[in-house]
């Protein structure tokens, strides 16, 4: 527990959503910080589970069955796929903004993206126009996704400066859990509302967009940032880390697109995410053709759900670890693990081992969360804490792009080796070696990063002044 001091010229009359407003009181516990983020993750995170919805959505009208008039999947895929890319696109372009009117406004106004566009999505279905479910979930939601995803992480970074990696491995826990709670709730829901004239999904959507919006608006009124200067109670910041690459100083956000290390820490994370994304999208099917007559549907579902606590559990543990290895260090194993269980992978198949198969892909997921959980910590110690939120944001573009190139190696490469008479089980060998590949040249890029130049570095003065 830490106590602290309000910084001088404070005053309680600030604008309630105003950074100045959310700045803690003496006596304030920085442990009350991570579940105000935490209740904003774990909603958000419902959107890996928004694929429950995609086999009522296609029985609007039929009910029971899909009628003419009834949408597609393949309509229905890009709801979440505009989803991510207006998550990445509001993070990158609204994390300026972060930082300049603080946590509580953005993570509010999350909570009005979010479960405003669960609200527009729910009268879509009931006027069976696509069009504002595309608006609702995919633009407008995904805009809450992005903004609810960077507020909280570069606040707990200020919170933790002794515990970066332990502080944002427990909110991206977070958002790798959110769906573990959202499916269950969701299928629940639908079961409950669903009638003779109604497959559930409308109503379904508006409860949850009024549980997101309050879940996560609590989680907004309930944040709160450190004065300037503070620090946890006996703590004392250490020298500039060569070793690790912990910096003392800040870079200006728009300063941090001209370094290198800004785009071979994109990199970085785009391979890493590419190389587990992909995998994660097909590893039910994948485990049933790479066993055939071995593995049921029951028991790949059981896979998927293993995998899905892994990616979790690992966005905790890795991030975690980070603090005590180094953030360098830790996606070195990454990338160099990674590489040597993708490269094993086939042979297991080969030779019908499903326990090593199995527990291959776990770590190879467990490291794909980590990655995610690992990287704002990352940016702190390279560019400082000051701008983190907003350099983080811009940098998570390379996980919308990583979103298309994942799937995109694993489906269509799959689909030319089977159309041209390679066996379903021996069809992910290429993709999985391609995935070897890149998770070679990630470490290569790891290896590059070095630490900002100081002429990149803020002064006193452009601190004070937030320019």
């Amino acid at each position: 527990m830490s106590s602290i001091t309000e910084p001088n010229g404070h005053s309680g009359s600030a604008p309630f959503f105003s950074k100045q407003a959310t700045v803690a009181k003496p006596g304030f516990s920085r442990w009350m910080v991570p579940p105000a983020a935490l209740a904003v993750h774990l909603c958000i995170g419902q959107a890996y589970a928004f694929s429950v919805f995609n086999g009522p959505l296609t029985k609007v009208i039929g009910i029971t069955q899909s009628a003419a008039d009834d949408w597609s999947l393949t309509s229905l895929g890009w709801i979440f796929s505009l989803a991510i890319v207006f998550l990445g696109l509001s993070a990158a372009f609204a994390g300026k903004w972060l930082e300049q009117v603080g946590p509580r406004r953005t993570m509010f106004t999350a909570a009005c993206c979010f479960g405003g566009g669960f609200l527009v999505s729910a009268l879509g279905v009931h006027l069976h126009q696509i069009a504002l479910l595309y608006l609702g979930y995919g633009v407008i939601g995904g805009i809450g996704l992005g903004l609810g995803y960077v507020s909280p992480v570069s606040t707990l970074i200020r919170w933790f400066p002794d515990r970066r990696g332990m502080a944002t491995g427990m909110a991206i826990m977070g958002f790798g859990g959110g769906a573990m709670i959202a499916a269950p709730l969701s299928v629940a829901l639908m079961n409950h509302f669903r009638s003779a004239t109604s497959i559930g999904v409308a109503e379904t959507f508006v409860v949850l967009g009024i549980a997101y919006f309050i879940s996560m608006a609590i989680g907004a009124l309930a944040i709160r940032v450190p004065p300037a200067d503070w620090k946890p109670a006996g703590w004392t910041p250490p020298a500039t880390n060569q070793k690790k690459m912990i910096s003392r100083n800040h870079v200006h956000i728009d300063q941090a697109l001209k370094t290198p290390q800004f785009y071979l820490i994109w990199l970085v994370l785009f391979l890493n995410v590419t190389a587990g994304i992909g995998i994660l999208g097909q590893a039910s099917v994948m485990i049933q053709e790479s066993f055939k007559d071995t593995v049921t549907a029951a028991a790949a579902a059981g896979f998927v759900g293993l995998l899905s606590l892994f990616n979790m559990g690992g966005r905790f543990v890795w991030a975690s670890a980070s603090d005590w290895i180094g953030r360098k260090n830790t996606y070195f194993i990454f990338f160099a693990l990674g590489a040597v269980l993708y490269y094993l992978v086939p042979g297991f198949a080969a030779s019908g081992q499903i326990a090593l198969f199995v527990l291959a892909y776990c770590v190879i997921l467990s490291m794909y969360g980590g990655g995610f959980s690992t990287v704002p910590a990352y940016l702190a110690d390279m560019f400082g804490t000051a701008f983190v939120g907003g350099i983080h944001g811009r940098l998570l573009t390379a996980w919308a792009a990583a979103g298309v190139a994942g799937p995109v190696l694993v489906n269509y490469i799959r689909a030319y080796e089977v159309a041209h008479g390679v066996a379903k089980a021996d069809a992910y060998t290429m993709t999985i070696h391609i995935m070897v590949v890149l998770l070679v040249i990630g470490f290569v890029c790891n290896l590059l990063v070095k630490r900002v130049d100081d002429k990149h570095h803020m002064t006193d003065a452009q601190l004070a002044k937030g320019a």
